[in-house]
């Protein structure tokens, strides 16, 4: 009998996964701990290794299907007896004797349940899920089953259902009932209208965890802003002076970045508040600094963690930060990487902006933005004009855990900080 392989829990708050790309079709061998898919969680890409070793049976999930931690993904013909015997996929027909085979057919259990991949396949060709036969688990439709009718261009379609087919108000009570929370209510909305040439992109999972989470914290969360017009003009004169000699010694850039988490860091050790999260009935306030730190790609966003950022010095935070970001290109951040962050600093001028207002990562109680340094005539106390290098810092913050008097007392800090950095009483080690 077929052995389940189910979907592990791979973070300690994660509750589901989705199934971003199989790496095994059936009838594959794998060996215990082979990779047999990559899951998206959280916005993180993990492999899912094999826990046994055997041959592939079913796919029983489909690409870009969201699975909760437990449920079955597919299933596997062990070799040998590592399977343990609670594990066995044991049918219930089985039980009362009859031949699984027989009665597999008969189960249509499932018939209903459509994958995002099914509908998207099944809008794109018309193809009328109602006439088509599952051949999956419980009589599901596969995205498999539909590739095969299209190959084959036998599509069944609404106009060509047959006279005695059930009416037409039977068919849509079926789809209202239906509780597959693979088939949203919004796949069944009418298409906007639209002029011009247009191209369709799926929603990658990446691209649905970003949106998850942005949407709950703007929801729970009500954010305030603010912002504070800093003077670097010391800090990029120091940085300039020794960023070729820290490359050659330490064969890595040194930017900005490391310097403005630091001036943070030392912020939020003088004011606690603003390191804090909400958590419903308490807010917990921590006593470790982890800094979040947003990192961008072309479509998708990653807020990789500085552990301990409060004990790091400007070069152990720019080593942290080269890692991280490497690791965003090169797709290998792991889950522990993401975890654990109590503030975030979004580094929003490394592409030009010079303002905005950042949503809060949550459960996190503040975001802090920094933004393109650039020259402005800048007056001075002496009401002398000047070219200054100036940048905008700016903070969105939970008004249910902060108030704006210790928030601008933070930010006013971290402002002082970072104007009075110069060679002669900041280190780089």
């Amino acid at each position: 009998m077929a052995t389940k392989i189910t979907m592990p829990q791979l973070g300690e708050s994660v509750t589901e996964g989705t199934i971003s790309k199989w790496l095994v079709q059936p009838g594959d061998h794998v060996n215990k701990y082979d990779p047999i898919a990559e899951v998206m969680t959280d916005k993180v890409n993990a492999e899912v290794p094999s826990s046994f070793t055997g041959t592939i049976a079913e796919l029983v999930a489909d690409e870009d299907e969201t699975i909760e931690v437990g449920g079955v993904i597919c299933t596997i013909s062990v070799e040998g007896e590592e399977a343990p015997e609670e594990e066995t996929n044991d049918a219930p027909d089985s039980e009362a004797g009859g031949e699984p085979e027989a009665e597999e057919e008969g189960d249509t259990s499932n018939k209903k349940r459509y994958s995002p991949a099914v509908l998207r396949l099944a809008q794109e060709h018309g193809i009328d899920l109602e006439q088509v036969t599952g051949r999956g688990r419980g009589g599901r439709i596969t995205r498999k089953d539909l590739q095969t009718l299209i190959d084959s261009g036998s599509v069944p379609s609404k106009d060509t259902a047959p006279k005695s087919a059930e009416p037409k108000h039977q068919t849509q009570q079926t789809e209202t009932v239906s509780d597959a929370p693979q088939a949203p209510k919004a796949s069944k909305a009418p298409e906007p209208v639209v002029s011009g040439r247009v191209e369709e992109i799926p929603v990658s999972g990446v691209r649905k965890a970003i949106a998850q989470n942005m949407v709950k914290s703007k929801h729970e969360a009500p954010h305030a802003w603010m912002m504070v017009e800093v003077d670097v003009t010391n800090l990029v004169k120091y940085r300039n002076k020794v960023k070729n000699q820290f490359a050659e010694q330490e064969d890595m850039k040194l930017t900005f970045l490391p310097f403005f988490v630091k001036a943070v860091v030392d912020g939020l050790k003088k004011y606690p508040q603003i390191n804090s999260s909400w958590q419903g009935d308490k807010i917990l306030r921590h006593k470790d600094v982890h800094i979040s730190l947003a990192v961008a790609t072309e479509d998708s966003l990653f807020v990789p963690v500085i552990k301990h950022a409060d004990e790091q010095s400007i070069k152990g935070l720019a080593r942290q930060i080269d890692t991280l970001a490497s690791k965003v290109r090169s797709g290998s951040l792991s889950q522990a990487d993401m975890q654990g962050g109590t503030f975030t600093v979004n580094n929003t001028g490394s592409f030009g902006s010079v303002m905005s207002q950042p949503i809060i990562n949550h459960p996190q109680a503040a975001i802090l933005s920094v933004e393109s340094i650039v020259k402005k005539p800048v007056v001075l106390d002496n009401d002398a004009i000047a070219v200054r290098h100036m940048v905008n810092l700016c903070m969105s913050l939970d008004h249910r855990v902060l108030d704006g008097l210790i928030c601008g007392n933070f930010m006013a800090d971290v402002k002082q900080t970072l104007e009075t950095m110069n060679e002669e009483n900041i280190s780089l080690y």
